[in-house]
């Protein structure tokens, strides 16, 4: 016969058995070296869910903002900011930048970009050079808004020859880091397999030329090896100066069966996630490692990010880097 009393002792028993799994989950996601998040419309462009999947399924505490219920955050209106601040409230959760689209643009001057018809702006408007100060402008105000230091930028479309418009590429990007640095925030410059800082090997000469430390590296294999750094790692690593990579983009890439280069989930590809999260640690990295999933399973960008994570979840374990 179950007495009260027995009773009790058994939800007592249940409810310390949940509390203990869920500080258990809590703890190894506290115990990270790293901040590590996820791009939330790698997820779903439900901003509410895709921050619940974030904190209450795969308990992490950041959050990298790039599109909110379908639109850039460029063109958002000011009470879908107040409204996406009180839904990341909501789940605890901390931005870790503005993936914002500057400087995605063709280069002034300079021969079109055969990468600019069709590239992937998600979901900004296509923008002109003279339209970059203003970009600019939208992302430090976003950045504050959404209480992080940290704005993601390009170096513009690539161009087939970027020689003769490298200095002048440099300059432009050392005044905007001045510009966001007086105004208390980081750029941090993503090598884009489409533009003209794709590889390790070019972030390591593009940063040689771009002195101010106000430019900061978001530094992400995955789109070296697209641009063809089969050896991102540790090949274009190793060109990088490691007191400048300020935040980190994780996926992965493979060949597929007709030798094309193609997105894969984490642990599948070119990339040893576990051997980069190790250097990571090695160099006392604290800063985001961010899920951009960008690998397709046919089924729905929930379920590729799902998979996805499972990858990096495993590799940041192995890396003893939770």
């Amino acid at each position: 016969m179950i007495t009260s009393h027995s009773r009790r002792r058994f939800l007592q028993s249940a409810a310390g058995a949940s509390a203990m799994l869920l500080a258990q989950r809590r703890s190894w996601a506290a115990a990270s070296s790293f901040k590590v998040g996820v791009i939330s419309d790698e997820i779903s462009q439900d901003l509410d869910h895709a921050c619940y999947v974030i904190a209450k399924e795969w308990n992490l505490r950041f959050v990298e903002l790039r599109e909110v219920w379908g639109k850039n955050l460029q063109t958002i209106s000011d009470a879908q900011i107040a409204e996406a601040r009180k839904v990341i409230a909501k789940y605890g959760l901390s931005v870790t930048d503005i993936s914002s689209p500057l400087f995605k643009v063709n280069w002034p001057g300079a021969p079109p970009s055969r990468y600019a018809e069709g590239g992937d702006l998600h979901g900004a408007a296509a923008a002109t050079f003279k339209q970059q100060d203003e970009v600019l402008q939208r992302s430090i105000s976003l950045a504050r808004q959404f209480n992080t230091d940290k704005v993601r930028c390009f170096d513009f479309w690539r161009l087939d020859d970027v020689a003769p418009f490298r200095a002048a590429i440099n300059q432009k990007l050392t005044e905007a880091a001045e510009t966001a640095r007086r105004q208390g925030i980081l750029l941090v410059l993503e090598n884009e397999f489409a533009c003209n800082t794709g590889t390790g090997r070019e972030a390591g000469a593009t940063l040689a030329g771009v002195t101010s430390r106000n430019l900061a590296l978001n530094w992400d294999p995955g789109n070296a090896v697209m641009r063809g750094e089969l050896d991102a790692f540790p090949g274009g690593w190793n060109a990088i100066p490691k007191d400048r990579i300020h935040h980190c983009h994780v996926k992965n890439a493979v060949k597929d069966s007709t030798g094309k280069i193609v997105w894969s989930p984490v642990d599948v590809g070119y990339i040893d996630w576990a051997a980069q999260f190790r250097a990571l640690k090695q160099i006392g990295y604290a800063n985001g490692v961010v899920l951009e999933t960008h690998w397709k399973d046919g089924k729905s960008p929930e379920s590729s990010s799902e998979r996805s994570w499972q990858g990096m979840k495993k590799d940041l374990e192995k890396a003893g880097a939770l």
